[in-house]
C-alpha cells in the first residue's frame, strides 16, 4: 500500500512528510535539484527521518515497569512506522500532525497524551517543532528524539572521507560505546579533543551510533570538501545528541535528543529511566530542531 505523502513549499525548497510515523522524507532544494534527505533504500536502511517517542533506542530486555505493571515498546517508541497519525492542520508554510493516546498505545505506554509535530517552511529552513500535551491526572515520563539522515555522496568520484561534521565551537566528545543488545555500558572512546570538526569514513559507526549524552555545542553543520558547508541543523532545546549512519552508507544522521537509550545497568523502573523527561499532569511541553539549507 503506497504511503499518503503531504507537501508544502516555497520558492527555494519543497518539504514532503509521510503521514505515516509524520516521517520527514524529503528536502528538496528547487534551484539545484538536490534531494536532501536519504531515500529510505530498505537494502541499506528503510527509514528517512523517524521521530523517537516515548523512548530513544531499546530498553533493558525489551521491557519497562510502571507503577508495578510491565510494559513492552518497540525500538524508539510509537510514533514511528505508526499510521493511526493523522494530518490535522495545513497551511501554505505548515503541516500540522498529531497523534492521540488510545486504548492500543495504554497497553504499552500507559499515560493519555496528545503528541503533535509542526513542519514549518521559512526561507530556507525547516523547523521541526514537537508538541506533547499530558492528558493524564499523573505525570508523563518520556524521551523525545529525531533522527533525519542526510544525503552524502553526490557525485560518483566523492568518498565518505570527503565529508564532515562541524560544531560551532571546540569540543572534547566522548561516545559511550553500546553493547551487543543496543544498551549503554561503561565503555567509552574518545572523538574529539578540543576540536570541531568531525571527519566521517566509512568505519566511523562500525560500533554503531556515536552519543553525546548533555552535548555543549548546539549547532552542527554538514561539509563537503567540494562544496564547503551543505547544511546547517540547530537543537537549542535538545540535551543530547546521536550521529549514525549504516557503515559506508551515502547519508549521515544528525539527531537532536532528549533521552537516550536504556543503560545496561537500568532498574527498568520508567520513574528512574535515565534521560527522561517528567511532564506534570495538563502541562505542555515543546522541543523544536531547525534544518538550514545553504
Amino acid at each position: 500500500m503506497e504511503k499518503t505523502t503531504h507537501y508544502i513549499e516555497n520558492e527555494h525548497l519543497k518539504i514532503g512528510v509521510l503521514e505515516t510515523g509524520a516521517e520527514l522524507c524529503s528536502i528538496l532544494n528547487k534551484k539545484s535539484g538536490r534531494e536532501h534527505i536519504w531515500q529510505a533504500d530498505a537494502n541499506v536502511w528503510g527509514s528517512h527521518a523517524p521521530i523517537l517517542f516515548p523512548i530513544i533506542g531499546m530498553l533493558k530486555d525489551g521491557e519497562y515497569k510502571f507503577e508495578g505493571a510491565t510494559y513492552s515498546l518497540p525500538k524508539h517508541g510509537i510514533i514511528r512506522h505508526n499510521d493511526q497519525i493523522r494530518l490535522k492542520e495545513r497551511t501554505e508554510d505548515q503541516l500540522v500532525f498529531e497523534l492521540l493516546y488510545s486504548e492500543e498505545t495504554l497497553k504499552m505506554y500507559p499515560f493519555k497524551f496528545a503528541f503533535r509535530i509542526y513542519f514549518i517552511l521559512k526561507d530556507k529552513q525547516l523547523e521541526v517543532k514537537h508538541h506533547v500535551t499530558n492528558l493524564d491526572d499523573k505525570p508523563l515520563y518520556f524521551s523525545l528524539g529525531g533522527h533525519p539522515a542526510f544525503n552524502i555522496l553526490y557525485s560518483e568520484n566523492e568518498k565518505i572521507e570527503d565529508y564532515s561534521l562541524q560544531f560551532d565551537q571546540k569540543l572534547d566528545l566522548t561516545t559511550e560505546i553500546l553493547d551487543k543488545n543496543g544498551l549503554l555500558g561503561e565503555k567509552e572512546e574518545v572523538i574529539l579533543k578540543d576540536e570541531q570538526n568531525l571527519q566521517l569514513r566509512p568505519d566511523l559507526f562500525d560500533k554503531d551510533a556515536l552519543i553525546f549524552r548533555s552535548i555543549t555545542s548546539k549547532k552542527v553543520e554538514l561539509h563537503s570538501k567540494t562544496e564547503g558547508a551543505i547544511l546547517g541543523l540547530e537543537f537549542e532545546d535538545f540535551k543530547d545528541l546521536g550521529i549514525w549512519a549504516k557503515p559506508n552508507a551515502a547519508f549521515v544522521c544528525i539527531e537532536p535528543w532528549l533521552g537516550y537509550t536504556d543503560l545496561a545497568n537500568s532498574s527498568k523502573n520508567f520513574k528512574e529511566k535515565a534521560g527522561n523527561e517528567v511532564l506534570n499532569a495538563n502541562d505542555d511541553f515543546k522541543a523544536s530542531y531547525q534544518i538550514s539549507i545553504y
